[in-house]
């Protein structure tokens, strides 16, 4: 059986740390935790746990700060988790088997990482992430921000799941912060860093700048598939800000030379023509939707509700539209079947019955 390190770095956690530890201390051999700079209660928690509580000055580098705490590791593996998430059940009971089966030969496992949820608690956004990785073998981290492990050899996913449970808001302004000061300093970010960078412009609401830095992205040819597609994405919300709708458009439509259509595209063109009350090509896009398999091991986002849920409720508002009232219901019944619970369903589900007693009652 293997054993793991868990390495974390924290920084004022004194909120969730003990959340977490409490979830993977029967999975962990081993427990490193690195303090970038707490001021509250952070290091007392992590000292019932272990010894091995370490200083690390912050330097605006996650990566820096990772690669310290998997230097302090000594089991066959080490894992990371950041404090908010937790490991929960059957995810637990999985990783305690996947530890008497994997192979040594195994240098990475890839594990879901789910980082939304839906009011009952259903994951609604994932995406995999290299969660376990084989000690002692020079694997490092790279990437001031939304860092990555670089890592060759054999490679395995498991249907693992870590749950990202924020309980605050995080710094919205660290992450730009970094790539400003990098790009000041005259650091040349690599396409994935470019590719993250746009998206903290656009979060900031820097539409313009936004668009240009995912144009160089996609223009430069170099970037990573699933990064690509998201891009394109990305790149049409931005132009729709600008009231660009054309370039919007010609954005998503973009994404397919990547790649044969993801949900979550086909669901975007599908709201553009529902927005534009085009009812039978929004229906379309949305019916496309439906039959797009999840592609959960290419590594890129996912957006859970685009493969069900969303174009099945959107089915529904196209046909009432187009005055197919039976064909809405049985989309707004197959949609809840995935969500019995959603108001949604249940306002449209309500709406139908009293329109049928009318119908019963005029008769």
């Amino acid at each position: 059986m293997i054993t793991v390190s868990l390495c974390m770095i924290v920084k004022n956690e004194e909120d969730v740390l003990a959340r977490c530890l409490d979830s993977v201390r029967d999975v962990a051999d081993e427990i490193v935790i690195v303090d970038t700079g707490s001021a509250d209660r952070t290091r007392e928690i992590a000292r019932r746990y272990t010894q091995k509580v370490y200083d690390f000055t912050w330097v605006d580098d996650f990566s820096a700060a990772r690669n310290f705490s998997f230097s302090k590791a000594e089991m066959d593996y080490c894992l990371w988790l950041d404090a908010d998430d937790v490991l929960e059940e059957p995810a637990r009971a999985a990783f305690l088997r996947l530890k008497q089966t994997l192979p040594p030969s195994v240098c990475a496992v890839m594990m879901r990482y789910d980082t939304m949820f839906d009011a009952s608690g259903t994951p609604v956004f994932s995406y995999y992430r290299e969660r376990l990785v084989r000690n002692g073998k020079g694997f490092t981290w790279t990437g001031a921000v939304h860092e990555v492990i670089q890592f060759e050899g054999e490679m395995r996913y498991a249907d693992i799941a870590v749950a990202h449970r924020k309980t605050r808001p995080a710094d919205p302004d660290r992450n730009l912060r970094i790539y400003e000061k990098q790009l000041a300093v005259g650091k040349t970010l690599e396409p994935r860093e470019c590719f993250y960078y746009a998206r903290e412009l656009y979060d900031h609401r820097r539409f313009e700048e936004a668009a240009r830095r995912l144009e160089a992205f996609l223009d430069g040819g170099e970037g990573w598939r699933e990064n690509e597609i998201e891009a394109c994405r990305q790149l049409a919300a931005c132009y729709y800000h600008l009231e660009n709708e054309q370039k919007a458009v010609a954005s998503l439509f973009r994404s397919f030379l990547y790649d044969t259509p993801r949900a979550e595209v086909c669901c975007d063109l599908g709201k553009y023509f529902l927005d534009r009350q085009k009812y039978q090509q929004a229906a379309y896009w949305y019916e496309l939707a439906l039959g797009c398999s999840r592609r959960d091991c290419a590594g890129g986002f996912i957006s859970v509700d685009c493969y069900g849920y969303i174009p099945l409720m959107q089915l529904c508002v196209c046909y009432d539209r187009m005055g197919d009232r039976e064909r809405a219901r049985q989309y707004n019944e197959r949609a809840g079947q995935l969500k019995p619970n959603d108001a949604a369903y249940r306002y449209n589900q309500a709406l139908f019955e009293k329109q049928q007693g009318e119908q019963c009652h005029a008769k």
